[in-house]
Formats: C-alpha cells, sequence, structure tokens
C-alpha cells in the first residue's frame, strides 16, 4: 500500500521532503532575515517579540532544519558590471537533462537554472557585462552543451528586484 495515500509520513529525501512545520514567529524571523541577514540576534528578538535565547533557539532549529539554507549579499547586478539580463529557455533532449544541467551549472554568467513543464525544459536567469557577452553566453556556451537542441531568449529591461516577502 502507498503510504502517502493512507496519510502515513512523507517519504524522506529531497524530493518527497515535506515542509517544516512553521509557526508565525518562525514565520516572521525568515521575513526579518531575508530583509536584513545581518540583524543582531538581540534585534531580530526585538523585532519578532520574543526572547534573545528563543530567537537564537529558533534560528538555528531553521538553519538545522534545512529551512533557512544560508546567508548571501543582495548585490546589485548592475552596480556589479552585469547590466545586461535574459531569461534564456531552452528545449533538451529528453534523456540528457542530469547532463545537460550540470553542463550548464559551469557556464559562466549563468545566475538562476530551474527546470520546468510546459513548452520550455529549462528556463535561465543569466546576467552579462553586454549584449556581445550575452550573445556569446546563449550562441557559443549555451549551445555548445550536447543535448541542448534549442534556445529563445527574452532580454529584460526592467526589473524589480524581490524584495521581502511573506514565508
Amino acid at each position: 500500500m502507498d503510504q502517502l495515500s493512507f496519510g502515513g509520513p512523507p517519504p524522506s529525501g529531497p524530493s518527497g521532503r515535506s515542509a517544516a512545520p512553521l509557526d508565525d514567529v518562525d514565520r516572521a524571523i525568515l521575513r526579518e532575515l531575508q530583509a536584513d541577514g545581518r540583524l543582531s540576534m538581540r534585534a531580530l528578538a526585538e523585532r519578532v517579540s520574543v526572547s534573545r535565547s528563543n530567537a537564537y533557539t529558533r534560528v538555528e532549529r531553521l538553519v538545522g532544519e534545512g529551512v533557512i539554507a544560508g546567508f548571501t549579499a543582495r548585490v546589485d547586478p548592475v552596480r556589479a558590471g552585469l547590466g545586461t539580463a535574459a531569461y534564456v529557455l531552452v528545449n533538451i533532449e529528453q534523456d540528457s537533462w542530469r547532463k545537460v544541467s550540470a553542463q550548464l551549472r559551469e557556464v559562466p554568467f549563468i545566475e538562476h537554472l530551474a527546470f520546468v513543464g510546459g513548452d520550455v525544459d529549462l528556463v535561465m536567469l543569466v546576467r552579462t557585462p553586454d549584449n556581445a557577452s550575452l550573445r556569446d553566453v546563449v550562441l557559443s556556451r549555451i549551445h555548445a552543451v550536447e543535448g541542448v537542441r534549442s534556445t529563445r531568449t527574452w532580454l529584460i529591461f526592467d526589473e524589480n528586484p524581490a524584495t521581502s516577502r511573506p514565508a
């Protein structure tokens, strides 16, 4: 019998992992850390109305459970010299996704890569210094990957960077 259809525990592992149960305080902590990952525990505790030790314990638990996957800096791509951005949609040979994925992760300037369902197989966010570099990435690097059948490139004219969103 299939455990899932009878209310059993979810399977373990990355592909079947169930979301960790989060309460309102956990979600508030995540919102605050997404807005400013450099908050001190004292400031975080004050903002979410818990003790410093409670905030520390919760953050450690969220890190330990993989809910918080790491702490990073938000970089302005234009000021970092990456003023050209595009979404590149890729169709691949269906039996080659593992190999294609591994090779594309090595291509410079690909900021995000996602396998999707629908008319295309992959959607990638590519940021380069200029249009000539974008052309080189798409035509010379991405198309050189064995298993890539075709691409479509959507140039990004303007962006509204993601800000802190409710968890």
